[in-house]
């Protein structure tokens, strides 16, 4: 553990050296406020006018916060982690290759699956990170209202989850290649068809729909943000985790059987 956890510390270190790490949670920060400031004024507009509603004797159905707020909120901000995570593991083999520097490791005392944990764990630490940046703007809505904080929980695990899954496919991708532009662009377009292979079920037999319905990687994510943790999104995340994982122990085994 104390290999893994050195590792972890020298990625971080290098996120933290270079602008990528400042950038992406300057960047992630701003995308996330700009949902947010966005959602919360359709969310007030939509309170006044059911204030004017109940002013002329009506009896709207009052808004629930948790799901026309927060829970839009984590959809969005959702969004954005497609968008960037890719850019976070487009470096983590890639950028070895590059320079070189891939040999030193290979041929140290460490296993590859220390090096794949530390490197993942580096990734993920700054992930967490990006997200608690955005706890500011959660923050406020306790401040002044009253959201179901079992809701927030919910959501920020599923995110942390979902995140995960992005990064850890990210990270098989660029351990097979040289490039790190080549990484960002196949990690973001197998997340996205993994993002939108729901989207066909409609078209498709009932268990065909069932099946692309069970591989997206969105739907898993929509009760989290909704506040309801089911063990089976629970499994879904782990699982597709541990097999990206798994890929790119094979793929660094591959690499070294080469050099």
């Amino acid at each position: 553990m104390t290999n893994v956890l050195a590792i972890a510390e020298r990625e971080l270190r290098a996120y933290f050296a270079s602008p990528i790490a400042w950038m992406m949670i300057g960047l992630f920060a701003l995308l996330a406020g700009v949902f947010y400031v966005t959602t919360l004024a359709y969310f007030v507009q939509a309170s006044m006018q059911m204030d004017s509603f109940a002013a002329m004797g009506q009896a709207p159905q009052p808004l629930n916060i948790n799901q026309q707020l927060i829970r839009p909120l984590f959809l969005n901000v959702s969004v954005v982690a497609l968008f960037m995570l890719p850019m976070l593991t487009m470096r983590t083999y890639a950028e070895e290759k590059r320079s070189g520097t891939i040999e030193l490791l290979l041929t140290s005392p460490l296993t590859d699956w220390q090096i794949i944990m530390g490197k993942y764990l580096g990734a993920l630490t700054l992930y967490a990170v990006m997200l608690l940046v955005t706890v500011v703007h959660v923050g406020v809505l306790f401040f002044y209202g009253e959201p179901e904080w079992r809701t927030v929980v919910s959501g920020y695990l599923g995110m942390l989850l979902m995140g995960g899954a992005f990064l850890s496919l990210g990270l098989f991708i660029s351990s097979t290649t040289k490039n790190q532009i080549v990484a960002a662009a196949m990690t973001f377009a197998a997340l996205l068809l993994l993002w939108t292979v729901s989207w066909f079920a409609d078209s498709a037999s009932p268990t065909t729909a069932a099946v692309l319905r069970h591989l997206s990687i969105i739907e898993h994510f929509d009760d989290f943000a909704k506040g309801v943790i089911d063990t089976g999104h629970l499994v879904y995340y782990l699982s597709f985790i541990a097999f990206g994982l798994f890929l790119t122990a094979k793929s660094v085994d591959t690499e070294r059987w080469r050099g």
